[in-house]
């Protein structure tokens, strides 16, 4: 894809404090653009890697302690100490960047739009792990905050599919997805609740969006190959 597509632990006792205490820590209200503000921004932008740079410089002062941009290199801080630093290549091709995206404090984790060359990903940062998870599009999260889920469609190297991923504590993995019978051209997602997604999707040569509701109970759900 060229550019991103806008679709966007329970706590209690002392981990409701430690929830308190890493959303007081970045110093900020953890609240994503809006669909509106994203397809402002990214309509001046040159190429998916300038839109990237230009949601990070609305995010940065929104989220002022979680990371710092210095030139090619972008650092995030991890919780309740150190770094990780992305650094961004250039080649003939033009190279891989990273931008803050977004931060998740329900799951204390950082969401960074990734490019390489023409294509666009994402790669969620869990903040007290480390631990980096590659996604295809930018990650919804359920009102449970016990899931994710990705909608990655369109005409070219796309995954083309609806994908859920389970969140816990130490890591993030792949564990329903699903395809449509027909050809989507593009699609975002939004949780109704925790067991149920309303998709608004696009298919080739409609002339209208449509909506289609799926639950985590539908039976046609794939599972990914045991690892």
């Amino acid at each position: 894809m060229a550019f991103p597509r806008y679709a966007g632990f329970a706590a209690r006792g002392s981990s409701a404090i430690a929830v308190i205490a890493f959303v007081l820590a970045v110093g900020a209200k953890a609240e994503p653009l809006s669909i509106e503000e994203i397809t402002r921004l990214c309509s001046q932008a040159d190429g998916p890697a300038h839109c990237g740079r230009m949601v990070e410089e609305v995010q940065l002062p929104r989220l002022p302690s979680l990371a710092v941009r210095d030139k090619l290199d972008l650092r995030v801080s991890l919780y309740p100490s150190g770094t990780t630093t992305f650094s961004d290549t250039e080649t003939l091709h033009g190279g891989r960047s990273y931008s803050l995206w977004d931060f998740m404090s329900e799951i204390n984790a950082v969401v960074l739009y990734v490019t390489d060359g023409d294509d666009a990903s994402f790669v969620l940062l869990q903040r007290t792990t480390g631990r980096k998870i590659e996604l295809p599009a930018d990650p919804k999260l359920s009102p449970d905050r016990q899931r994710l889920v990705t909608v990655d469609f369109c005409e070219n190297r796309c995954t083309n599919e609806v994908a859920l991923w389970r969140v816990t504590k130490d890591s993030v993995r792949k564990e329903l997805s699903w395809r449509p019978a027909a050809t989507w051209t593009d699609a975002s997602a939004t949780w109704k609740s925790p067991e149920t997604i309303v998709i608004e999707y696009s298919v080739a040569g409609g002339t209208t969006p449509s909506r289609l509701t799926r639950r985590l109970a539908d039976t046609d759900w794939v599972r990914p190959p045991a690892q």
